[in-house]
C-alpha cells in the first residue's frame, strides 16, 4: 500500500522557500503524522533530507535521489522512486516534498491529507489530486493557533 501523507492549504500549497508557513503551530498534526507513520516506511525527497537533523524514529527513512552524495547515517537512497514505489511490495508512507509527490501520485493509493482552511502563500504545492480520489473519511475541524484544519483520507477512485 502506498500513501501520501502531507498538511495542504486551501490552494494546495505544502511550503514555501523558507519552508512549512505553519511548522510548529499544529502540535496535533504533527502528532498525527507520527501516529500514521511510526514503524513504518517513509519516503521523502532530497529538500526534506536536507532539512533533517538525523533520520526520522523508529522509521525506515528513504531517500528519493539521483546524487551520487553519500547519505548520513540512517537513511536509504533510492536513485528511482518510481520504480521503487511500482515494485516494492512494502506499505510505503511518502511525505513529500512537491517534486517526489508530483512525479509518483499516480502510483498512491491513499491520501492522508491534512486540509488547512486559508492560503498560506505557497510556492510549492501538492499535485491536483480530486479527479483520482474519492474523499472517505474526514474528521471533525479543529483549532490550533489560529489555524482551522480537519484530517482527511482520500482513496483512489
Amino acid at each position: 500500500m502506498i500513501r501520501f501523507i502531507a498538511a495542504i492549504d486551501e490552494k494546495r500549497g505544502i511550503a514555501d522557500d523558507s519552508g512549512i508557513p505553519w511548522q510548529g503551530r499544529i502540535p496535533s498534526d504533527v502528532a498525527y503524522f507520527r501516529k500514521k507513520t511510526t514503524n513504518s516506511n517513509i519516503m521523502m525527497g532530497t529538500g526534506w533530507y536536507r532539512e533533517q537533523e538525523k533520520p526520522l524514529p523508529n522509521r525506515r527513512n528513504l531517500v528519493a535521489t539521483t546524487s551520487v552524495e553519500r547519505l548520513r547515517d540512517g537513511f536509504e537512497k533510492v536513485p528511482d522512486a518510481r520504480k521503487y514505489l511500482a515494485e516494492t511490495k512494502e506499505d510505503i508512507w511518502v511525505g513529500g516534498g512537491a517534486g517526489l509527490f508530483a512525479s509518483t501520485i499516480d502510483l498512491a493509493d491513499e491520501l492522508y491529507i491534512t486540509q488547512l482552511q486559508g492560503d498560506f502563500h505557497c510556492t510549492k504545492f501538492f499535485p491536483d489530486f480530486r479527479a483520482q480520489f474519492v474523499l472517505t473519511e474526514e474528521s471533525e475541524p479543529y483549532t490550533e493557533n489560529g489555524i482551522s484544519y480537519t484530517f482527511q483520507v482520500w482513496k483512489r477512485a
